[in-house]
């Protein structure tokens, strides 16, 4: 099943700080959808409580006017069935689990937490109070089935004669009243030890020498008439005359195999996830303890996969959250297809699942399974009568060398899937130790980005494009240069994957393109010869819903003429949707924006894409260029690209021009325009308008 979504999310937090770093985690995880509400006192969150229902909420145990257990109390006698999840200090672990059993799903220590673990805590959480709530509204049922069922009486006189039998107890005894009356109570009421199959003392002696209510043992079973056998539990009674003599007995007994069935299913289903079926966190966690206690003594090694889907969002988006969970259901049958019955498939949530691969004898049994997992997932998943394709990436961590314990094991399993994303998708990763360093880094980094921009962090590089007959500076390309404070310079190498994956490419794309398109119309305003800006624009800002309004909004509101601005798309961002990707450069086009494919020679480079979108120059990848004098083959691609453009009437420009060479070969064949190092470096706007002062002709013409 599907994480449940979070639209309503409540935050009771008294640090302003680590409320604005929560939602900024939140958003940038993709769930810009989810209504943020934010109150810093316990009285302010019953208020709110009291009037409003939320999705989700999040706790700070330190507050001014409640902390610790009280305030997860007052959180739960306010919001009884919502989902709780408290954060806490470093130092309050013990607090922590505390709350836990007061009633919070979870609970998360400030300092530690990282956007990806506080969505799936929260996901987790609602799916485990879902998952309670069902168990709850279970139990409740089975409850008064059972109060509604009539039970079985007996009664017998005081020398153990059958006196009465009502029609819940003939059905159940396989008797009827006429055939059981003037009866022993041995002869119909036969009563087996379940464990030890021997009979059980005739309980209604029993409370007759006692005089007093007595019950058979719990594992009692009735043995009916036809030799079927009933768990059953009774009470037996001793009745008295009007002198308070014993003059027989009365027993009430019910069948218990429906309880006794929900209590072992109840039981399942405190260890399974509720909707493939699979053991769930709790019980992976024992059979990995299990697992790894076991492994010493018999010599073997065990072995756990990490499986994260590679596009379930989109399929679950597009076709709906049923075909989504069906989907679910028939990998997480396929998972087990691929294991022997000693391992353990389990789901942990999401579109996650965890492989547990006990007694291995060689790690690289762990890549065999991995493999034919990969494989198997990847076949077409029949679902109503759609043939659906997914894939996986697989992360690997093996006991004893990679962790002793289970958290351990999975978080080192966890982090190579991710490896294994960036490598690709569609493979699987073995842990290696540096990882954790690149881990952190990453994370590193990430949190560093999402103030950046708020500190002005940012500033714009520009380097010129260059008209190789003229000398004249046609243009410029805005490039963005990132200085941390502690860090210092850090390379967009570094930085720009990182904002990808996390979202954080969105606000700092607009921010250049806002940038860029303000900084060429100072200059123009300025009277200096610069034509056009360029922009370079990811996959992620092209395809947002918002993009076409964004850069019109950008040109309103800067006053650039829409000419002016050149945007750098390359082949891969177009290919991926070209049906909508032309679309949108038909819209930028008829404004009069310009397109130019970026690192054109590394993608797709068809011929075909080229004459469907509309665009107006192809940017030869700098590497080609760098070649042309050692290598003759990229020096026929450069000049295979130059002759393309010139026949689809295009501009070509050659990137990363660094020698005198280059720049005489591209003369040659007729290259219109170039831009690299021989020339300039990106530089600061204000060496950007010397150079428009001054001009670089020579550089050209020499």
């Amino acid at each position: 099943m599907s994480s449940k979504s979070i639209k309503m999310l409540f935050l009771v937090e008294d640090n302003h700080g680590d409320a604005r770093l929560l939602r900024e985690m939140i958003n940038d995880q993709g769930d810009r959808d989810t209504e943020f509400t934010h109150v810093q006192t316990m009285g302010e969150a019953e208020k709110y409580l009291a009037e409003w229902k939320f999705d989700i909420i999040l706790l700070d145990l330190g507050l001014p006017d409640s902390s610790g257990l009280d305030a997860v109390r007052r959180a739960r006698a306010a919001a009884p069935h919502t989902p709780l999840v408290v954060l806490t200090g470093l130092d309050d672990e013990t607090l922590a689990a505390q709350a836990l059993k007061e009633g919070a799903q979870d609970y998360l220590i400030k300092g530690q937490i990282e956007a990806r673990g506080l969505i799936r805590a929260m996901r987790y959480s609602v799916e485990r109070k879902t998952m309670e709530e069902a168990l709850f509204t279970e139990k409740e049922r089975a409850q008064v089935t059972l109060n509604c069922i009539g039970d079985g009486v007996v009664c017998t006189d005081i020398a153990g004669t059958i006196t009465f039998v009502n029609l819940v107890a003939e059905v159940m005894t396989g008797w009827s009243y006429q055939e059981a009356s003037g009866r022993l109570m041995s002869d119909v009421f036969r009563i087996l030890d379940a464990t030890t199959r021997e009979p059980i003392p005739n309980p209604m002696e029993l409370a007759i020498n006692m005089d007093r209510t007595v019950h058979l043992p719990s594992n009692s079973i009735l043995i009916r008439r036809d030799g079927f056998e009933i768990p059953i539990e009774d009470s037996v009674a001793p009745i008295h005359d009007r002198e308070g003599l014993a003059t027989g007995a009365v027993i009430v007994f019910r069948d218990v195999s429906v309880a006794r069935a929900m209590a072992q299913q109840m039981t399942h289903s405190a260890q399974h996830d509720f909707l493939t079926g699979l053991p769930n966190r709790m019980l992976l966690n024992d059979r990995v303890g299990r697992a790894i206690l076991l492994a010493p003594r018999h010599l073997k090694k065990v072995a756990l996969l990490f499986l994260d889907l590679d596009g379930f969002k989109h399929i679950n988006d597009s076709l709906g959250h049923p075909v989504g969970d069906k989907l679910l259901q028939s990998i997480g049958k396929r998972l087990v297809d691929c294991v022997r019955s000693s391992d353990t498939v389990s789901r942990q949530g999401g579109d996650e699942f965890v492989v547990l691969l006990s007694e291995m004898e060689h790690p690289e049994d762990a890549a065999i399974t991995a493999r034919r997992m990969l494989h198997s997932v990847a076949e077409a998943h029949s679902i109503n009568d759609r043939d659906l394709h997914i894939t996986t990436s697989i992360g690997v961590s093996v006991y004893p060398d990679d962790g002793i314990d289970a958290e351990t094991l999975i978080k080192n399993a966890d982090t190579a899937m991710y490896q294994a994303k960036e490598n690709g998708r569609q493979s699987y990763q073995f842990f290696k130790s540096g990882m954790n360093v690149r881990a952190v880094e990453r994370q590193s980094i990430e949190e560093n980005l999402r103030h950046a921009l708020e500190y002005q962090e940012f500033t714009l590089h520009f380097q010129p494009k260059i008209n190789l007959k003229t000398g004249d500076i046609t243009g410029a390309e805005a490039l963005i240069r990132w200085t941390h404070p502690v860090r210092g310079i850090v390379s967009p190498a570094q930085f720009i994957p990182v904002a990808e994956d996390c979202g954080l490419i969105l606000p700092i794309g607009i921010w250049v393109l806002r940038e860029a398109c303000k900084q060429a119309k100072e200059w123009m305003n300025a009277g200096l010869p610069v034509k056009t800006i360029a922009v370079n624009i990811s996959g992620m800002q092209f395809r947002n819903e918002k993009f076409l309004h964004d850069v019109f909004a950008i040109l309103s509101d800067t006053g650039l003429d829409p000419a002016c601005l050149e945007l750098e798309l390359t082949e891969s961002v177009l290919i991926k949707r070209a049906d909508t990707a032309v679309s949108v450069l038909q819209s930028l086009r008829a404004r009069g924006v310009q397109i130019a494919i970026d690192d054109f020679g590394t993608g797709y480079s068809s011929l075909s894409y080229l004459t469907k979108f509309p665009i107006d120059a192809l940017k030869i990848d700098q590497s080609f260029v760098r070649q042309i004098s050692s290598t003759p083959g990229d020096a026929t691609i450069v000049t295979a690209v130059i002759s393309m453009g010139q026949s689809l009437k295009l501009r070509v420009v050659a990137e990363g021009v660094e020698t005198l060479d280059e720049l005489t070969f591209l003369q040659r064949h007729g290259c219109e325009e170039a831009q690299g190092y021989y020339f300039s470096r990106p530089v600061p706007a204000h060496k950007f308008a010397k150079l428009l002062e001054t001009g670089i002709r020579e550089a050209v013409l020499r």
